[in-house]
């Protein structure tokens, strides 16, 4: 718990115009609360006490001017103490740091600075130097600024490279993980399609069968018929093909012998008769019956026409 020489007296009571003295008041704790609601202490002293860390909500108290924390057990400042950002003077004399937060940097306002007796890493302690009059703690103040400047600049340097390593790592995972999938989805298509095929088959296979069974069930006639059938389209297909051109022979004389017989008919019956034409038709028709006549065995045949 705080202690500041009596719990309940008020830092109200302590507060000088724009200074407030809380030194060797063995606190272990600040009251940063309190604090806070002294807007107006810019100046604040917290030396010889019992302080072995700083809260994050110390930063708050962005109305600080100048600070003094020497002579107490502070092994580190916090993450974010460059947030006091109007601070000037920093006495931090006798403790137990060994760096200084990044965030440092950020007190641009700095021009005072006391790290002596401090169990400091030697590169910073080398920038630090000394600061045993006023002008080597100014020095001191803008040194410490600069080697924080660079370490800042080194450290968002080391972490864009991690995060470029980061985004290489993702991208590779990512990468990798696609092509895992593309071989996932081919091995997948290939299954698929040779479950298609084996489906096919199957089918196929399903679809033979029923036709052999079909062609089973089915009589022994109907099986024959198609032969028999066979045979005689065979036998009509094997037929003689010279007998053609007598049957076209045939056909064209018995045309013409109706032609005739029509046109004979024609001269005889009808008006034509007496027309050129008809007259040679009938003498020729006349000339051939007198000479068949003249045959013994039509004259036979004919005579009963005669008759008649």
């Amino acid at each position: 718990m705080a202690k500041s020489g009596g719990k309940g007296a008020s830092l109200r009571d302590k507060l000088d115009g724009n200074e407030l003295d809380l030194s060797l008041g063995d606190l272990t704790e600040v009251p940063v609360k309190e604090l806070a609601a002294l807007p107006k202490a810019t100046v604040l002293d917290l030396s010889c006490n019992k302080l072995t860390s700083l809260p994050s909500e110390f930063c708050g108290l962005t109305h600080l001017v100048k600070l003094d924390l020497s002579k107490n057990r502070l092994q580190q400042l916090p993450a974010d103490f460059g947030r006091l950002v109007n601070l000037q003077h920093l006495d931090l004399l006798n403790n137990r740091l060994v760096t200084l937060p990044v965030s440092f940097a950020q007190l641009k306002n700095l021009k005072w600075l006391d790290l002596k007796d401090n169990p400091l890493d030697p590169v910073l302690a080398k920038v630090a130097g000394d600061c045993l009059d006023e002008k080597q703690c100014k020095q001191s103040a803008i040194r410490v600024l600069q080697h924080m400047k660079v370490v800042q600049a080194d450290q968002e340097r080391e972490k864009q490279r991690r995060l470029e390593a980061e985004r290489e790592i993702e991208k590779k995972r990512e990468a990798k993980q696609r092509a895992k999938e593309a071989q996932e989805r081919e091995v997948r298509k290939k299954e698929k399609a040779e479950e298609k095929e084996r489906r096919r088959k199957e089918y196929d296979a399903v679809k033979a069968a029923n036709n052999k069974k079909e062609q089973e069930k089915k009589p022994k006639k109907e099986t024959h018929q198609p032969a028999k059938a066979k045979s005689g389209s065979r036998s009509v297909k094997s037929r003689p093909q010279k007998h053609s051109w007598s049957w076209a022979f045939l056909k064209l004389l018995l045309m013409v012998l109706l032609s005739a017989t029509g046109v004979l008919v024609a001269c005889q019956v009808t008006d034509l008769q007496w027309q050129p034409f008809c007259i040679n038709v009938n003498t020729i028709y006349e000339n051939v019956v007198h000479g068949l006549r003249s045959h013994e065995i039509l004259q036979r045949v004919l005579q009963p026409n005669s008759q008649q």
